[in-house]
């Protein structure tokens, strides 16, 4: 009796040995309708990439060797979160055409991704563009009714740590401050461009099609500016939905112009940015009057209108007058709403 015992506990003990922590995280899943790259990128802040090839049946399946954290993927269209820790396995589905709606995780503390996703659904709900358009107590109360939501949804997760809790608090507060710090700038924007107001004016900018152009080349027309560079994601991501407004109002009395703040603190050489904003409207067959200050941010325009992030979209009426010193942006419907009601 007592050899089997000595022989059930070798066995055990020899089991328990070869169960080693793995050095690496099991990353996979399925994509529908996955997009024409066939891959995600997995990174993080501290500089970690990885590309994971994705078949043409939309699975993929990789190994990683990571320090534990919270990491973005992206699919070459939108970005989502990730929790990966080395010995998880962890997997994930997702619909592209329907992104964060119908991203799910799975596996070793899939809750703590799923959390991630979750929060991001609530906060899209109550933060769309319309808040920045709220006075200060509807401000206030639409973010009184985030965080309740917010509270509610962390007790759905009971088996989450609270060192992990605390790391998300930590960064929905963050977002917070961000939202009100800009908030506040938009309460003082209204106050020092008030609709009505003469709007500052831009002289001898070079125009992509030649020559030099100013704002008072359009007075007359409405005009709406759209302020951007080469280097900004969001700026390039509203050049379709320009496109299609430029199209929309090509016999309308309103002329759509496009300043470009391109300089040598991105490009190491104006003559460098200045190359690279004709190749982008070159090749990205920008429409509209494309203008260049020449200068990039150091112009009296950008100064006056105290433009310190970009994009950035203006819109003045015939008289040049300002009608919106933060117009809402060309994918907005609240722009075509606009137009409309001033009779574009």
């Amino acid at each position: 009796m007592k050899s089997i015992i000595t022989i059930f506990l070798t066995v055990l003990l020899f089991w328990s040995c070869s169960e080693k922590t793995k050095d690496y995280v099991t990353v996979s899943g399925k994509i529908s309708n996955p997009n024409k790259l066939n891959e995600i990128v997995i990174s993080n802040r501290a500089g970690y990439s990885k590309e994971i090839k994705v078949k043409k049946d939309g699975s993929f399946s990789d190994t990683l060797n990571i320090e534990e954290g919270i990491y973005r993927f992206y699919d070459g269209i939108e970005m989502g979160s990730i929790f990966l820790k080395n010995n998880n396995n962890t997997s994930f589905t997702l619909d592209t055409k329907n992104f964060d709606e119908t991203l799910k995780f799975e596996g070793d503390d899939a809750d703590k991704s799923n959390f991630i996703v979750s929060s991001n659904l609530i906060q899209e709900k109550f933060l769309t563009e319309e808040i920045f358009n709220s006075n200060q107590k509807e401000f206030v109360e639409i973010f009184e009714a985030l965080e309740n939501a917010y509270q509610a949804l962390k007790d759905q997760y009971p088996l989450i740590d609270t060192d992990y809790f605390e790391i998300q608090d930590q960064s929905f507060q963050s977002m917070k401050k961000a939202y009100t710090n800009y908030f506040e700038e938009k309460i003082e924007m209204r106050k020092l461009f008030a609709k009505g107001t003469l709007s500052p004016t831009f002289s001898n900018y070079e125009n992509y099609s030649g020559g030099k152009t100013s704002l008072k080349d359009f007075n007359g027309k409405f005009v709406y500016i759209d302020v951007w560079a080469t280097w900004c994601g969001p700026c390039k991501a509203e050049i379709p939905s320009l496109k299609k407004l430029g199209l929309k109002y090509k016999t309308k009395n309103i002329e759509f112009i496009s300043i470009s703040v391109d300089d040598a603190r991105r490009s190491g050489t104006m003559e460098k940015a200045h190359e690279s904003w004709r190749n982008m409207v070159k090749n990205k067959q920008l429409t509209g009057t494309q203008l260049i200050t020449g200068n990039g941010w150091n112009t009296d325009f950008i100064k006056n209108y105290k433009i310190n992030a970009i994009p950035r979209f203006i819109l003045i009426d015939p008289k040049g007058n300002i009608i919106d010193a933060d117009a809402p942006r060309p994918s907005s419907k609240r722009l075509n709403e606009l137009l409309n009601d001033l009779g574009v």
